[in-house]
């Protein structure tokens, strides 16, 4: 991996949107079955989905070439994970007349406007993952898991 030069991106924006919407008063309840965040977030939130929208991102896949540049995927999470951001729009399926039919996978246009908000996402990681792994070192020192009781027999 090459050495990364911290970015400055300007979140401030996205912030005060956020806040205000949070702010304005709702006059339902609020229904998290309706909750459009947690919604797409259920999909694209998991690292499976943001690995596979990055990968696409750089050029169209088979699938043999999907799961070697994410080695670490089971087939059947690739296979389920393609079909989530497939029904979502993220990805477009092409079937190829060929003998055997051959597959490939590309982003579509709304696939593409996510790239963006991923690709910033892992630039945080990035930047931030050491922080983190020194607070959870930190709390974990703190907090020592409780030993379990051994039921009496």
């Amino acid at each position: 991996m090459t050495a990364h030069t911290p970015t400055k991106l300007d979140y401030g924006p996205s912030i005060r949107t956020v806040r205000a919407m949070m702010a304005a008063p709702i006059d339902t309840v609020f229904d998290p079955e309706k909750c459009p965040v947690r919604d797409v977030f259920a999909h694209v939130g998991d690292k499976w989905a943001s690995l596979i929208l990055q990968t696409l991102g750089l050029r169209a896949h088979r699938f043999g070439e999907l799961k070697r540049a994410i080695p670490d995927i089971s087939q059947a999470m690739l296979t389920g994970t393609l079909r989530s951001l497939q029904r979502d729009g993220f990805v477009r399926r092409e079937v190829f007349p060929t003998q055997p039919p051959s597959v490939e996978y590309s982003l579509t246009e709304l696939g593409q406007s996510l790239l963006g908000p991923v690709s910033a996402l892992t630039v945080w990681t990035m930047e931030h993952h050491g922080r983190i792994r020194e607070a959870r070192a930190v709390y974990d020192a703190d907090n020592k898991p409780a030993k379990k009781k051994v039921a009496a027999v």
